[in-house]
Order: C-alpha cells, then structure tokens, then sequence
C-alpha cells in the first residue's frame, strides 16, 4: 500500500504575462479626465451664478418662494420663471402670446415676459449642464482609478497539487 505523502505548494505571485502600460494610461487618463471635468463644473456654475446675481432681480412677494431674495441660482432663478408666468397670464387674462391677436397692447408684455422665462430657464439648464459636468467627473475619476488600480495589482496563480492514488 502506498502512503500518500501530502503535497504543499505555495501561492505564486507573477507579473502579468501581457504588457498593462496603455492600460494603466487610460486609468490616469481617466482621473485627469474627471478633474477637468469637475473643474469645468465649477466655472460653468460659479459662471452663471455670477451673470444672474449680476442682473439684480428680485423675487416679488407673491412668488411661491423665496419672496424678496435675490436670484443667484437654479431654484430661485426656476421660481423667478414661475412668477413671471404667473404675472403674464393675469396681465393677458389668461393667454399666452401666441393666443393674443396681433394688435393687443398686452402682447408686447407677455413676448417680454416669455423672453425673460426663457433666458432664465436657460440659466436652469446651465447650472443643470455644470451638474452632470461634475458629476460625469467624479465617475471618470472612480472609473479611471479602479481601472489603474486593476492594472497595477499582480497576478496570484494558485497551484494545487493532486494527490496520486
């Protein structure tokens, strides 16, 4: 009868057989990638927050929110849009520009007041666009470390040895 002696082995650590440069490459890519992007970010909001503070306009005290606050963001900026609205149809009795006829003296009024909500809804969709700028950055940054991470961590080749019968 034969005694099987037992076997050990130990765990192996080898570099990776294929070369990991370009890889690693794209990982830091990646991270100079979403610094950018989060710088971009901040300058788009720090941007436009600076043009709406700029233009002084105040949210009246019938407005939703906000009453007597200055304009300085999104929220206030969608509210300031809402009142508008709200003071354009009152003003039209109810309609829009495009239901005025074309001789209406509240027409004038109510395209203003309609080029005024757009401007400031497009400031809503800037400080929107920082948002995902910034945000798309910090995934770029995660993306890119794990990815560099991944690249730079060595292979374990676990051997087992069979035991002969």
């Amino acid at each position: 009868m034969s005694e099987d002696l037992p076997t050990t082995t130990a765990d192996a650590v080898e570099p990776p057989v294929k070369k990991v440069g370009l890889v690693k490459a794209v990982g830091v890519l990646g991270i100079i990638g979403g610094v950018l992007l989060i710088v971009v970010g901040i300058v788009a909001w720090i941007g436009v927050t600076s043009q709406l503070t700029a233009e002084n306009i105040t949210i009246p005290d019938d407005a939703a929110a906000f009453q007597g606050q200055q304009v300085t963001g999104p929220v206030t900026a969608y509210v300031q849009a809402d009142i508008i609205n709200h003071h354009a149809l009152e003003a039209s009795g109810g309609k829009t520009y495009a239901e005025l006829d074309q001789d209406d003296p509240v027409r004038a009024t109510v395209m203003q007041a309609s080029f005024l909500r757009a401007s400031l809804f497009t400031s809503v969709v800037a400080y929107g666009v920082a948002l995902f700028a910034a945000g798309m950055g910090v995934l770029a940054i995660l993306f890119g470390w794990a990815i560099h991470r991944l690249a730079s961590v060595p292979v374990v080749v676990k051997r087992t040895a069979l035991a002969a019968e």
